[in-house]
């Protein structure tokens, strides 16, 4: 399995297999990069453009991880491992039960490497930093549970695995706050709350 550079296991074998399409490609196949920000890479904006903006992946004529500029990364509510779902309580800083799960894919399949979401340069930005070199960024979502499992031990994200007792108990606890949230009592039942409440003498 592949690693970062401190030994840490990243749970994938090929990222590429948990990469979804490309963020910059639009609903007809076209190169939403290419078009936006040809001033980043002149040379590849000028090929897409001469050929009407078509991104060769999508048309099925290449591999995704054949262009310098792809992206994936995730939008998913649900852990990729374990499947638990995300559950955010309105007006609370609460950490999120689900995280995302970078990897940086540098050079044709030669070494995956793992970083923090939001360190190191964006994929567009390192992509031809080096010569050959191509890095993407594909990401995935796991849960606080499974990202640690992941990092601390051989677990992989294409485990069959299920959601933790600690990951459900959580899950299941902000489902009762947000029923509670949601719950509506008639009239009816708030004048039977207030009429067995404690008599005045007994106050």
């Amino acid at each position: 399995m592949k690693k970062t550079p401190t030994g840490t296991a990243v749970g994938v074998d090929d990222p590429y297999a948990h990469a979804g399409a490309c963020d910059h490609v639009t609903g007809d196949g076209k190169c939403r990069y290419a078009f936006d920000f040809p001033q980043h890479d002149p040379e590849f904006a000028e090929e897409r453009a001469s050929a009407d903006y078509r991104c060769p992946a999508a048309d099925g004529d290449a591999e995704w991880r054949d262009c310098p500029h792809f992206s994936s990364t995730t939008d998913g509510h649900e852990c990729a491992r374990c499947g638990l779902e995300e559950r955010r309580n309105a007006h609370t800083d609460a950490r999120p039960l689900l995280e995302e799960h970078h990897l940086s894919y540098v050079d044709e399949r030669s070494e995956s490497t793992e970083h923090a979401s939001g360190e190191g340069r964006p994929a567009s930005d390192a992509a031809g930093a080096s010569g050959d070199e191509v890095s993407h960024e594909i990401t995935v979502t796991l849960c606080r549970w499974c990202h640690s499992a992941v990092h601390d031990s051989w677990a992989r994200i294409d485990d069959d695995a299920s959601p933790s007792a600690e990951a459900l108990a959580e899950a299941e606890g902000r489902r009762s706050e947000e029923l509670d949230e949601l719950g509506f009592r008639t009239a009816a039942e708030r004048d039977a709350e207030r009429s067995n409440g404690p008599r005045n003498d007994e106050r």
